[in-house]
C-alpha cells in the first residue's frame, strides 16, 4: 500500500463519515463554517449563502403547517442576529426574550483580543430567543440572538 493510497482511504473516510457531522453542527450551532485537522489531512465545511436563506423560509412553513386555520394571524418568524466577528460574544445588560429594541440598538458585542465588535439590532424587533450563552466563543456569521420583526412605534 503507497502513501496515496492511504491518503485516498483517509479522504474517502472523511467523506463518509466527518462531512456529514460536520456538516449537522453548522446547522445545529448555526455556524458558518467549521475546520478540523487530523495529521496532514485538514477538512473545511462551510455553509453556503442558500442554506442561510433558507431558515427563515422553513420556520414560516411550520407555522403555516400548524393545525390553525392559514388564514389565522400567526406569529412572525424570528430572524437571526449574527456575529460580526470571531471572537467571545457578551449580550448588552438587561437584554433578554420579550425586550423590544429599535433598530441600531446595542444587542452585544463580540471582543477578540482586546477589540470590541458591536452587534447592533438590524431593525425593529422583540428579542425572541438568546441563542448564544454569554461569554460563549462564536464565529463570524453565527447566530446569536433571535429577533421577532415588530411594526414601528405609532
Amino acid at each position: 500500500m503507497t502513501d496515496s493510497d492511504d491518503a485516498l482511504k483517509a479522504i474517502a473516510r472523511a467523506a463518509r463519515d466527518l462531512v456529514p457531522a460536520l456538516s449537522e453542527r453548522l446547522t445545529r450551532h448555526g455556524l458558518g463554517e467549521v475546520e478540523v485537522a487530523h495529521g496532514e489531512l485538514r477538512l473545511r465545511v462551510a455553509r453556503g449563502p442558500a442554506s442561510a436563506a433558507r431558515a427563515p423560509v422553513a420556520r414560516a412553513e411550520a407555522i403555516a403547517g400548524s393545525p390553525t386555520s392559514p388564514s389565522a394571524a400567526a406569529p412572525p418568524f424570528a430572524f437571526g442576529v449574527a456575529s460580526p466577528a470571531v471572537g467571545f460574544f457578551v449580550y448588552a445588560d438587561g437584554l433578554g426574550p420579550g425586550l423590544v429594541v429599535e433598530k441600531g440598538d446595542a444587542l452585544g458585542q463580540v471582543e477578540m483580543l482586546g477589540v470590541r465588535h458591536d452587534v447592533r439590532a438590524p431593525r425593529r424587533g422583540m428579542v425572541r430567543n438568546l441563542v448564544a450563552e454569554s461569554g460563549e466563543a462564536v464565529e463570524y456569521g453565527q447566530v446569536v440572538l433571535e429577533l421577532e420583526p415588530q411594526e414601528s412605534a405609532r
